[in-house]
């Protein structure tokens, strides 16, 4: 953590031009923080929690003291590479779309036992939400450098990229906020930080391929629904449900949108 406070203070240094001399190329704020994540890409303590996860997923654990070596996570049992970049999807043994962190609770329920509902009303990084999200950041690295392919291909899966798209534009809220307040133009920045333009692919790396990811600004390592959650306290808006249909068809909004991106997951973040 001292080298991450030493980076991050490197990093605003740059940002605001202390190192520049009198006659050289302004850096822009996006390079600035391009290079403060560079510094801190080669020890992203993301990798402390992908090292947790591996071992939470062959560990027995719960009720039915069972490991997650069996979970089907939609390429066949135990298949994890490759699995990431696919979700959200649909499964029949639910009969839903799912993402990762759903998924999750179904076979750590189905498997090993679990309240998948206690989990599901747990607090952030408390309890078994920290399991899941150690869970998060191994399986998403296991397909880190791959394409993403949210599959659309069951009327379900495109029922749910209409319900995302709704969702994105839906304008509510003391400030009458919408996800496209923020993530529906190019070149936007709010304070220090880039907003990516989530109607269409942003790039590798970005947006979407970019989460699960660890956040310097707190110390922790966020899923998916965690960041979704946090966007929807910006709005102002209530909580929605973990794992709730709204937010897994955002999901599927961004995840289709975001085609062919490669995945940095779990990457670093501000």
């Amino acid at each position: 953590m001292h080298r991450t406070m030493v980076a991050a203070l490197v990093a605003a240094w740059v940002a605001f031009g202390a190192a520049g001399s009198a006659g050289a190329q302004p850096k822009s704020v996006a390079d600035s923080i391009a290079e403060y994540r560079a510094m801190l890409a080669d020890d992203n303590p993301a990798e402390l929690f992908e090292d947790k996860g591996a071992e939470l997923w062959k560990t027995p654990r719960g009720p039915k003291h069972a490991s997650l070596q069996s979970c089907d996570l939609g390429l066949g049992p135990g298949v994890v590479k490759g699995a990431f970049v696919t979700l959200p999807r649909w499964f029949a043994d639910t009969g839903r779309v799912q993402d990762l962190e759903s998924r999750l609770l179904t076979c750590m329920e189905r498997i090993q036992g679990f309240d998948a509902a206690a989990i599901a009303a747990t607090p952030f990084g408390k309890g078994e939400q920290s399991t899941i999200e150690a869970l998060v950041a191994w399986i998403s690295a296991q397909s880190r450098g791959m394409k993403v392919d949210v599959p659309q291909g069951r009327a379900e899966e495109r029922h749910l990229y209409e319900l995302g798209k709704r969702a994105f534009y839906y304008r509510a809220g003391p400030y009458d906020f919408s996800c496209d307040t923020c993530h529906g133009q190019p070149a936007k920045r709010i304070r220090l930080q880039d907003l990516p333009d989530l109607r269409s692919n942003p790039g590798d790396g970005v947006g979407f391929a970019a989460w699960p990811a660890y956040r310097v600004s707190n110390g922790e390592l966020w899923g998916m629904q965690r960041r979704l959650n946090d966007c929807f306290r910006q709005q102002r808006f209530p909580y929605p449900g973990y794992a709730s249909p709204v937010t897994i068809a955002l999901e599927v909004y961004m995840g289709v949108n975001a085609k062919g991106a490669v995945s940095t997951a779990p990457a670093l973040k501000r």
